[in-house]
């Protein structure tokens, strides 16, 4: 039987995800950017979506090794930890190529297949140092406080967006190129992807000074988990550990299934259009198209602080239920009014609204998903429901193409599609129950 967890000082909760500012960094620039780099490198819009189905196809394959890998590594530099450094030395190296892809003198063709593959291994990377930090809130944080943990993790994920969103325009602003030669990245974006990747690095550092895994048998102790049972029980097969898996693992994946659908298509479509219906151009190598693509960067940061701001709300509600079917539907309503304003401020209500269900969708999952675990194969467990991350990415993103004819090529209108996918989300969020892995009770949300 488990023992229960000692509860933590803010700071010590605090130090267990601050690396999360520094991946998300890394996070925002692709989100706000990576539509923008292949668009400007020569692609399509009706084939941009195709370029978000390789990373999160990689995401769904790596995590779940990731996850059953990191539940039976015990070393000299932890658990979790060898594989955040791992996953962020790859990304850095990455985020120093990727947005020069078009500088290389390289075809048409090989630019994009060059960044299709950089993509690919930027996405990989980022979410190998991202799954760390929420096993380590599972593995150290007693139920009582992991509301508070994933909402300073939150908090920390939406500080770092805003770093990331904003980055471009503010080098503009400073002097920094915000245009190139057709074909070639500005050095506003490029710069911002050499910055971030400086911050990730500290971050990293940080983190590996602050934090202190639990040994083998301390974690034994406080998850119920028989000594030495590790070493001698043969290993569960990732298909076994699904047909256990608990319902809320389920029910809260359908939900994950209808956010993230509805938050690729925001990625991939904001900035072609709001550079269409506020700037009123569909050139990508227009001065236009390249401020609407800061703007985009301006509007995820106002979605950020949105989402900070919800995320200080959310522990206030007693009801997960409740709060998380609002938070996903002030989301769709910010979603489906990007159709209705031309005025670029206006815009800011909109990104305000979708932030509250960003703030839902960073903190609530986990927080549920983990109380509803045993600690014994926490790891392999987040990191198949990584799959309910990458897998709706895949599907929106396949689709993507077909939707966009389907709706006569606006852009906008696939931002009401979104919308649309969040009100799917907050349904579903009635299905869930809530479950606690290592204790007796169970409760309905």
């Amino acid at each position: 039987m488990s023992v229960q967890k000692p509860d933590l000082g803010f700071w010590k909760l605090w130090n267990l995800s601050f690396g999360f500012f520094g991946v998300q960094i890394a996070y925002a620039l692709q989100s706000a950017n990576i539509s923008r780099i292949f668009a400007t490198l020569g692609a399509d819009p009706h084939s941009l979506s195709y370029f978000w189905i390789l990373p999160p196809l990689m995401g769904i394959i790596v995590q779940p090794i990731v996850g059953v890998s990191s539940d039976r590594t015990w070393c000299r530099l932890g658990r979790r930890l060898p594989y955040l450094l791992l996953g962020a030395l790859i990304a850095v190296i990455v985020m120093c190529l990727l947005p020069n892809a078009g500088s290389f003198g390289l075809s048409v063709a090989g630019a994009m297949v060059f960044g299709f593959v950089a993509l690919m291994f930027l996405d990989t990377s980022i979410n190998m140092a991202m799954q760390p930090f929420k096993m380590l809130v599972g593995d150290m944080v007693n139920e009582k406080q992991k509301g508070l943990a994933y909402s300073i993790q939150s908090f920390l994920c939406n500080a770092g967006s805003l770093v990331g969103y904003l980055a471009p325009i503010i080098l503009t602003a400073i002097g920094i190129s915000n245009i190139a030669p057709q074909g070639v990245v500005p050095a506003s974006v490029t710069y911002s992807f050499y910055i971030g990747a400086a911050v990730l690095i500290l971050c990293v550092i940080y983190s590996f000074a602050t934090i202190k895994e639990m040994p083998p048998a301390e974690y034994a102790r406080f998850h119920g988990i028989e000594a030495g049972k590790e070493e001698k029980k043969e290993k569960f097969s990732l298909t076994k550990l699904l047909k256990e898996a608990p319902a809320t693992f389920w029910t809260v994946g359908l939900v994950q299934f209808f956010c993230w659908a509805a938050f690729l298509f925001m990625w991939t479509y904001t900035n072609g259009a709001i550079a269409a219906s506020v700037w009123g151009t569909h050139d990508v190598a227009s001065a236009g198209y390249q401020e609407a693509g800061n703007w985009v960067g301006t509007l995820f940061a106002v979605q950020a602080v949105g989402s900070v701001l919800w995320a200080m709300v959310i522990p206030r509600f007693k009801n997960l239920k409740t709060i998380y079917i609002l938070s996903l539907l002030l989301g769709a309503v910010g979603f489906i009014s990007t159709v209705f304003f031309v005025d670029k401020y206006l815009l800011f209500i909109s990104y305000l609204l979708i932030g509250c269900a960003w703030a839902a969708m960073l903190a609530l999952p986990f927080t549920i998903l983990t109380n509803s675990l045993k600690g014994e194969n926490m790891g392999a467990y987040l990191g198949l429901f990584n799959g309910t991350i990458c897998l709706p990415q895949i599907v929106a993103a396949a689709l993507g193409g077909v939707l966009l004819n389907v709706l006569g090529g606006s852009q906008s209108y696939m931002l009401v599609a979104a919308g649309i996918l969040l009100v799917f989300g907050a349904i579903s969020v009635c299905f869930i129950k809530l479950t606690y892995g290592e204790s007796s009770n169970s409760k309905e949300l």
